[in-house]
């Protein structure tokens, strides 16, 4: 078998048309204020192509370097909070390490965290009624729906137990009738676990992870990983060649799940901001 290699930049191309349509519609501009430490590269780059693809789209983003210090960035938080220009927040990690990031994300305002980084957004996400569900997240379902994956009675497994893509990942397949697994690095035959899956959502961050062994004949893998080799290569948390030996459709690690989760992301501020946007 040869797995159908599914890129996201139609998607996500189709879904940023929609929101410049509703924008337009409605005669506003959405502003997205990211907080974003000093020094961190990685998350600048995408900073960058964030506004990039925001100004697009008739959406502002608005940076804000700071200190990676949890005391100056709760006191930005609250300000952008009181900020009624501003229609989303996020806060680009690592900012603070993890305990000061957590932290952080609780400061969020609900109507505003657009990302859906505080625990107030993932409780409604395993509620079953989602405010903002966390974009990464949300695309890994977004790509799998708009390829007819079916999800009632599914197997699904989901790797990766993170508060903004794993869990809620689980989360969403669970609402969508999948009956679900949850693993991480640390589970014991994470291989048997993989192999019971019809659907097999990656997001450990371990690179090459899952290997094709690993993969259920016919499995829809969705690879959220995004991970960089000693020698420079980015690869995902998925071992690409050898799934696609064996999967029924599969997402590259650059090209996949990313350009929908900035689409998507770019959605929620629309909707925060007023615009109506169909699902």
């Amino acid at each position: 078998m040869t797995a159908t290699v599914v890129e996201g930049k139609a998607l996500a191309s189709a879904l940023r048309e929609k929101v410049a349509a509703a924008v337009a519609a409605a005669g506003i501009e959405p502003t997205l204020a990211v907080v974003l430490a000093q020094g961190e590269e990685g998350a600048a780059a995408y900073t960058r192509s964030l506004a990039k693809a925001g100004g697009k789209v008739g959406l502002r983003v608005d940076v804000h370097e700071r200190e990676p210090r949890v005391e100056e960035a709760a006191s930005l938080l609250a300000e952008l909070n009181a900020d009624p220009s501003v229609h989303g927040i996020i806060l680009q990690t690592p900012f603070a390490g993890r305990e000061g990031d957590a932290e952080l994300a609780e400061l969020i305002a609900l109507a505003k965290d657009v990302d859906g980084q505080s625990s107030a957004s993932l409780g409604l996400v395993w509620a079953g009624r989602p405010r903002f569900v966390p974009s990464t997240a949300a695309a890994a379902i977004h790509l799998l729906e708009a390829n007819g994956v079916e999800f009632v009675g599914a197997e699904a497994t989901v790797v990766g137990r993170s508060p903004v893509v794993g869990k809620p990942a689980a989360a969403l397949l669970v609402a969508r009738h999948a009956t679900v697994t949850i693993c991480h690095t640390r589970t014991r035959d994470l291989a048997a676990a993989c192999r019971r899956a019809d659907i097999l959502v990656a997001a450990a961050g371990a690179p090459e992870l899952i290997k094709g062994e690993m993969i259920k004949p016919g499995a829809a893998v969705i690879d959220c990983g995004y991970n960089f080799t000693e020698d420079g290569r980015v690869v995902g948390d998925v071992a690409f060649e050898e799934a696609a030996e064996v999967a029924s459709l599969l997402t590259p690690a650059q090209g996949g799940v990313g350009p929908v989760t900035t689409a998507l992301l770019l959605m929620h501020v629309a909707r925060a901001a007023g615009a109506e946007i169909a699902a």
